[in-house]
């Protein structure tokens, strides 16, 4: 049993650790000044956006492939997939806080749709990382549930922010094109009267 649940814990900080790697080679890059500012911004932006993919398209396979080994793993880990992708989130964010801090611009520029639907989608995935924890899951039982729906609030402006602040938003309209058929996909099972 001890065994057991070391073995557990173990393959939890394995799967952090290597969520970890793309955040400490960029963060390692950028403090020897190996790239800029705005790369950090873009790379930081990539890496929350595809975690939030991958979290939000883990309902649609699971209910496509429920015996695939895949689903289990994805099951077992979506919290912290999830909150990978707030920390990618956070990442973004501190940088941009970093830069524009001396310059007075923070409160300016969060009045603009741009980058005010980005902050209001931060403030979200803040509650959802703070809440994503079985001691919240205890304390809001059935609210629990209904508090990470808003995820796809969050979702749709992380979108907005990406598309809306992009000088080629090409790449944002695709891999939102690509969501929405994600999550369309949860509906096959039902629609072919698969349980």
């Amino acid at each position: 049993m001890v065994l057991q649940k070391f073995l557990f814990t173990s393959r939890k900080y394995i799967v952090w650790a290597i969520f970890a790697i793309p955040g400490i080679y960029i963060l390692v890059r950028f403090l020897t000044d190996a790239i800029s500012y705005g790369q950090v911004i873009l790379e930081t932006g990539n890496w929350s956006v595809g975690f939030l993919f991958v979290v939000m398209a883990i309902t649609p396979f699971r209910k496509l492939f429920p015996r695939v080994g895949l689903s289990r793993w994805l099951i077992t880990h979506r919290r912290a997939i999830g909150v990978t992708s707030f920390g990618y989130a956070a990442f973004h964010t501190f940088v941009y806080l970093e830069r524009k801090w001396g310059y007075g611009y923070i409160l300016e520029e969060a009045k603009n749709a741009d980058l005010l639907v980005g902050w209001i989608a931060f403030a979200i995935f803040l509650i959802l990382a703070v809440t994503s924890n079985n001691k919240s899951v205890r304390v809001l039982r059935r609210n629990w549930q209904h508090l990470h729906r808003t995820v796809y609030l969050a979702a749709g402006l992380t979108f907005a922010h990406w598309i809306l602040t992009s000088i080629d938003p090409r790449a944002a309209y695709i891999c939102l094109a690509g969501l929405c058929l994600v999550e369309c996909l949860r509906f096959i099972p039902r629609i072919f009267g698969k349980s």
